[in-house]
């Protein structure tokens, strides 16, 4: 597969297909709380993965009109290890790597590791 040198609907959704398949099949605990989440059902993960490129679409492209609450939505998961932002960023920059060229897959990638540091600190430390 050629790689993608910019950023664009297709590239996004492309994204979420390879991603998400490896969230579903992961034995590390991630998938777990995902499945446990999002169900089993096919058409639920497609649901959650046009949902969550919608999400992408306005971070990346300044498109798009996702309106969900993402910090809220993982405050309201049960309580998951720390670890596991890392297995998840792990899953994304293969991910990434599979479809991006370096130099766009690290741009990306740094967006995501901004969220997932956000997410932490609002998880694990604003709450002590």
């Amino acid at each position: 597969m050629e790689k993608y040198d910019e950023i664009c609907v297709e590239s996004i959704d492309l994204l979420m297909d390879i991603f998400y398949a490896k969230i579903r099949a992961d034995k590390s605990g991630v998938g777990e709380v995902f499945n446990n989440k999002i169900g089993t059902e096919d058409i639920l993960w497609e649901k959650h993965k046009r949902k969550i490129a919608n999400f992408w679409y306005g971070m990346l492209l300044n498109i798009g009109d996702y309106s969900g609450a993402p910090l809220k939505a993982h405050l309201d998961l049960p309580p998951f290890p720390r670890e596991f932002f890392t297995i998840w960023l792990e899953l994304f920059e293969e991910s990434l790597k599979q479809i991006f060229c370096d130099e766009v897959a690290t741009q990306i990638l740094q967006r995501a590791q901004m969220i997932a540091a956000r997410f932490q600190f609002m998880l694990y430390e604003s709450r002590h």
